[in-house]
């Protein structure tokens, strides 16, 4: 268990591999993540890579201002389809085309790509449907 901002940043930027395992695969507290995303920026997409964080730091992470972290929301298996929706409208076109590349994309979701800009990402949706 990660116990605060600072062991997760520690653990985040060590060097040893186990101690690296350990900041995308333990759990912390809801406020341990929130202090770690109001207090290290840097560390958003890091946040977003760990497979425990809970569905409302999915949510917060998904209106990122920053792409990476929308992008590794977008990837994430666990990503609700009420988020999913959202980046479905997001305007980097790597957003949109995880998001059509979902598995547990739902067809509501997949359906709002068939007007996209990019054909790749028009194709693959209808394709899912």
């Amino acid at each position: 268990m990660i116990k605060s901002p600072e062991e997760f940043v520690s653990l985040r930027t060590s060097i040893q591999p186990d101690e690296y395992k350990r900041a995308a695969e333990d759990e912390a507290p809801l406020e341990v993540w929130n202090a770690v995303l109001d207090s290290y920026p840097e560390m958003h997409e890091w946040v977003a890579h760990n497979k425990t964080i809970p569905l409302e730091l999915i949510e917060r992470l998904a209106g990122s201002p920053h792409v990476r972290v929308r992008l590794t929301i977008a990837m994430k298996r666990r990503t609700p389809a009420g988020v999913l929706a959202m980046l479905a409208r997001d305007p980097d076109d790597a957003v949109r085309m995880a998001v059509a590349r979902h598995p547990k994309a739902p067809d509501e979701v997949l359906q709002t790509f068939q007007n996209d800009p990019v054909d790749a990402i028009r194709q693959l949706a209808t394709s899912r449907r």
